[in-house]
């Protein structure tokens, strides 16, 4: 079946079957109407009720104020404390403390190395990732029973403290896998 082109058509002289057509008025129900004049009813209710409301102030009832005649006041002293029944405060006072001294020792420089690759391309596109952060690592070859492998590394660190805060700041830029070590 052929499309029809409905633009370059001639018009048809006969009347559209919408044109002339008006729409339906609405007719409201029995229910409506009803609906309608309890609702208007309420708020005009309401609104009265507000307006009667409005310049009723509360009743205050008065206050007798009721003075005494001064007497004379009795000072009553603070009764003594209890005795202690338990050693426990006693003890107290008398403890003494005893404080050790205690030597901090250093274990070493330390290193966190990320990862370790076969290929130096793969380890210097870590490196590069790495040095997004702000932070610069090296590359060291190592050879194993199995080839070359190429280790990506940070370091020396003095303390562990110090390889941590840098391990969490790589975490935080989807550098993962870093492990801290004593350096060797």
């Amino acid at each position: 079946m052929a499309h029809q082109d409905y633009v370059s058509r001639a018009q048809n002289k006969k009347k559209s079957p919408y044109k002339g057509k008006v729409a339906p008025k609405p007719t409201f129900t029995l229910k409506f109407k009803l609906s309608l004049f309890l609702v208007m009813l309420l708020i005009g209710g309401f609104i009265y009720g507000l307006w009667s409301i409005k310049d009723n102030k509360p009743q205050v009832s008065p206050v007798k104020i009721v003075k005494k005649a001064p007497q004379a006041v009795e000072e009553k002293a603070l009764p003594a404390p209890p005795k202690e029944i338990w050693a426990y405060v006693d003890n107290l006072k008398s403890k003494e403390v005893e404080v050790g001294k205690y030597e901090v020792k250093d274990k070493g420089p330390y290193k966190m190395q990320c990862a370790s690759f076969r290929t130096m391309k793969q380890a210097e596109v870590l490196k590069a990732n790495i040095a997004f952060t702000g932070l610069s690592a090296q590359i060291s070859e190592s050879k194993g029973t199995n080839g070359i492998y190429y280790k990506v590394f940070l370091g020396p660190y003095e303390r562990k403290r110090e390889a941590e805060k840098d391990k969490h700041k790589l975490k935080s830029n989807n550098v993962n896998g870093c492990q801290i070590w004593l350096w060797r």
